[in-house]
Order: C-alpha cells, then structure tokens, then sequence
C-alpha cells in the first residue's frame, strides 16, 4: 500500500515494517528503528506504492508522537499528490502522566500513518507552511535589529530615519547577491 524512507538513514521501507493495528492504522515503533534518538530523525518521505486503490477521497495522513505526548499530525498522500516529504517536528516528550506497571517497556516515539477522509484533514503541505513562517520570521528578525541600530529615543517613542526600510532592503539584497549562503541561514 506504501513506503517510507527516511533521507539519508534507510532504504526503502514497506507496510510490513510498520505494526498493523486495523485495517487503516499503522505504527512504527522508533525505538525499533533509531533507539532513543528518534528526534535525529527530522524528515520521512512517505508514497504510495504502484497499484493501490485508494479512493480520490481519501489520504494517508502521517502523525508522530514523542514519548508521553499526543499525535501530531506532519502531513499526508493522496492518488493524486502520491508522495511527500515531510518534516518531522517531534513534539517534546511528556506532558501527560503515564502510569506503567514495574515490568512493562517504556515508552517510545511512534510514527502513526492511517486512512481517512481527504476533506477533514488539513492543509497537506504543513512543512512548507512551517518553513514559510519560518522565513517570515527571521527577516522580521533581521530588519528589527537593523533598524534598532539606527534607533533614536524621543520620550517613549523610538525615532527612525525615513529611508530605514530602504537602506535595509538595499543592504539585505546585497548581501544576498555577493553571498549565495546567506539565505540558506534563513531557512529551516
């Protein structure tokens, strides 16, 4: 039905490495496959395998779970979109109380993948967005911190020069110009 590889880490996997739990549930166990390092792991590119017949309605959506805490949803394929590569953004661990008897396992990360309706999902591209806010912020960043260099304080009020926006444009389209590295810092 599909595949996952996580780039640079695996080969490609099938359903059989995942954990069956009904008919449209699946789970990988990260401890079976990193260990206790499953946080390392920051993409999974997950697609559909040839022949499936998934219905034009429904995806798969992947979420994954850090130990103790709930699932997140990182995406999803559909018929029509039939692979993507997703960022892992792992939750931080805990957060919930979880009562264990003495001799039971502790708990591990889980990447979830499971059938559903296209329609009640959202957006399928949630890495793109996450990177785009991102970017956003960091050249928010980037002019802030120009501009305050250039600051004056008048009462309560900081005081700028007029043509601040300008000079920072100038500055940063140079910089990006003689540096091609320069905005690859702005990215995730």
């Amino acid at each position: 039905m599909f595949g996952v590889v996580f780039p640079n880490r695996s080969f490609p996997m099938d359903i059989s490495t995942f954990a069956q739990i009904d008919t449209t549930h699946w789970i990988l166990d990260m401890k079976t496959f990193v260990g206790e390092a499953y946080d390392s792991i920051r993409e999974l590119c997950i697609f559909l395998l040839n022949g499936l017949t998934l219905p034009p309605e429904k995806a798969l959506a992947v979420y994954i779970q850090s130990p103790g805490s709930a699932f997140l949803y990182c995406g999803a394929v559909t018929v029509a979109r039939p692979s993507a590569v997703l960022s892992l953004p792992w939750p931080e661990p805990g957060g919930q109380l979880q009562l264990m008897a003495p001799d039971a396992s502790p708990l591990s990360a889980k990447i979830g993948v499971s059938v559903e309706d296209l329609a009640t999902l959202p957006s399928l591209d949630v890495a793109a967005e996450k990177r785009i806010e991102h970017l956003a912020m960091k050249v928010g960043e980037n002019l802030f911190n120009f501009m305050q260099s250039f600051c004056g304080v008048d009462g309560s009020k900081l005081i700028v020069p007029m043509d601040i926006l300008d000079r920072w444009f100038k500055k940063f389209q140079d910089r990006a110009k003689r540096d091609p590295e320069y905005l690859k810092g702005f990215a995730l």
